[in-house]
């Protein structure tokens, strides 16, 4: 009976570590930037949303470019094309990776929402 119940606590607190270490899909929105060869950044994004990994609606996709303060390094990139996206807001889902000093997002779609970026977004 000790073993059982020892096997217990163990199972509960393996299932509080996995819960902790929880990754969330988001989408984000924001200016697709290169900064640097092959160094994709999202700036000038909104703030990150709980979301699915499928590709976006065409009803989530905003009609203006929106002016928001985060940046984003995006990682997992390679099957994208992001050079067809360069300086054009993008719809980005994917995982999202908090960390010090820029967070990361581990892409999952794009989608162009707009052929320009804020004004006001960095380069």
């Amino acid at each position: 009976m000790k073993l059982s119940i020892a096997a217990l606590l163990t199972a509960a607190t393996a299932g509080m570590v996995s819960a902790q270490n929880k990754v969330d899909i988001v989408k984000v929105v924001g200016c697709l930037r290169e900064q640097g060869a092959g160094n994709w950044m999202l700036v000038a994004a909104t703030e990150p949303e709980i979301s699915s990994a499928n590709a976006p609606p065409r009803s989530e996709v905003p009609k203006e470019a929106p002016a928001g303060k985060n940046e984003f390094k995006l990682i997992g990139v390679g099957e994208f094309n992001l050079p067809a996206y360069k300086d054009r807001t993008i719809l980005v889902k994917a995982l999202y990776i908090k960390a010090m000093p820029v967070s990361r997002l581990n892409v999952t779609s794009v989608t162009e929402a707009l052929p320009a970026c804020a004004p006001t977004a960095p380069q």
